[in-house]
């Protein structure tokens, strides 16, 4: 089809995720049609060259034409395209998926881990087996959940209750009760003023407080991603997991780790967890276990939770949960090659090396751009928080359109970036050159230099 074709009907026929259905009607909603991928390149309808500066979103972390990922797909398709994992049966890529994360999370302490179709069916997964792991322990009373604001965990009922953005939770209310959020360990936003130790500590102790208040054997877990992603790239202080992990263990609630986004690489460490030298009860896994090439999500058990569930003899140890798709055959074919690529190359090392540099490169924005406040991030993932006034912080009007314009000027200059509110995020994909980093950069730059308050 031609690219008017093409946007006519995705203006007639297609609802965007996280948009209004009228966005693609108006004058000027033609979407960036994104035709095809190669390595850490794409290239537009028009045959406009870019670099990925997001990974698709979050996902392609191996690039766009990693060909052993490719190839395992087709030899997939040619064997068995598709079959169920329900009650009994299953087929040989999911046993050798399970038993290969499971023997990746072995330092983590994981036992075992039920596949879905993405991150927010990892989420949902997780929550339920939280649930269910304190009623197999004669702890029924235990069915609340915290989290922090700014969370981000997926768009179902149970992972938008625990969202800490009132952006995804407004059109839907009521959702789920007894769902608790706390300020996050944001260094450059958060109501006490705090930054590094100071500020992990305050937030762990607004955690045991709401604990007590709600009573402990009440509440099933707490979840948190290890950095916060679509709430702005916040990065917390080094003490935060570990005092969190403190808390939960000395009042026997669950600690869920949303990976979603960190997992398999993007801060520098295989999983977010580590980079903290934390271990969680569950981890919500999904984009980067198959590099997005085929959509795929994980519900990773570690072994407390597993042993509770295996003593079951009564019955009430069934998991009534899961999906048509779970260990999709070609999903798990990707995610196979995808974690062979992971460790044969050691991308988390990869990652180490060339993420320092870009911090210390995207970091300058800050004194070089009037408007650009604060600069974050850790490994291969950042945020850009541009502002109305630097030495007060005010956020910009939510009417403003100057994050829009900078992203413009860099998809024009042959960028691909993403802009969340008043943020801009940037997620390449981890296979992404020094060389190629320095044009992400250095584009980034002049798209910054052509926009004006």
């Amino acid at each position: 089809m031609k690219p008017s074709e093409l946007q006519r009907d995705n203006a007639q026929y297609l609802w965007h995720p996280m948009a209004h259905p009228r966005a693609m009607k108006a004058e000027g909603g033609r979407p960036d049609i994104i035709a095809r991928g190669e390595g850490c390149w794409v290239w537009d309808v028009d045959g406009h060259k870019m670099l990925d500066g997001v990974a698709g979103l979050w996902s392609s972390n191996l690039g766009h034409s990693c060909r052993p990922v490719r190839d395992a797909i087709v030899a997939q398709l040619d064997e068995l395209p598709f079959f169920n994992t329900f009650r009994g049966t299953t087929h040989p890529r999911a046993i050798e998926l399970s038993a290969r994360v499971v023997d990746m999370m072995a330092p983590d302490g994981v036992a075992a881990v039920m596949f879905s179709n993405g991150g927010s069916d990892a989420v949902e997964g997780a929550l339920k087996i939280a649930r269910q792991f304190h009623k197999l322990r004669g702890q029924k009373d235990r069915s609340k959940f915290i989290a922090l604001k700014q969370g981000y965990h997926g768009v179902h009922f149970g992972g938008m209750s625990v969202n800490g953005n009132t952006n995804f939770r407004r059109a839907y209310e009521p959702l789920l009760p007894g769902c608790f959020h706390l300020d996050s360990p944001w260094a450059y936003r958060n109501p006490w003023g705090l930054e590094g130790e100071a500020l992990g500590q305050a937030v762990a102790q607004a955690l045991e407080r709401e604990l007590v208040f709600q009573g402990p054997d009440t509440v099933a877990a707490f979840i948190a991603e290890p950095v916060q992603g679509a709430g702005g790239v916040i990065v917390p202080p080094a003490n935060f997991w570990p005092l969190v992990r403190e808390v939960c263990t000395r009042h026997g609630v669950l600690l869920i780790a949303d990976e979603v986004v960190t997992g398999f690489g993007r801060t520098g460490q295989m999983f977010g967890t580590r980079t903290w030298g934390v271990q969680a009860d569950l981890w919500c896994l999904a984009k980067g276990i198959s590099s997005g090439y085929v959509p795929l999500g994980a519900t990773a058990i570690s072994r407390r939770v597993a042993e509770v569930f295996d003593a079951d003899t009564t019955g009430a140890g069934q998991v009534t949960h899961g999906y048509t798709y779970s260990a999709h055959p070609v999903a798990a074919a990707a995610a196979l090659a995808t974690l062979d690529m992971l460790e044969r190359d050691d991308i988390p090392a990869r990652v180490r090396e060339v993420g320092g540099p870009f911090q210390a490169r995207l970091g300058g924005l800050v004194d070089r751009v009037p408007y650009v406040g604060n600069v974050r991030g850790i490994g291969l993932m950042a945020g850009i928080e541009m502002v109305a006034d630097k030495a007060t912080k005010a956020p910009l009007p939510k009417t403003s359109d100057l994050p829009a314009r900078v992203a413009r000027e860099a998809y024009r200059r042959g960028l691909m970036t993403r802009v969340s509110g008043s943020m801009m995020i940037l997620s390449p994909p981890l296979v992404i050159s020094p060389q190629e980093l320095d044009f992400l950069c250095s584009t980034l730059e002049a798209a910054f230099d052509a926009v004006a308050t």
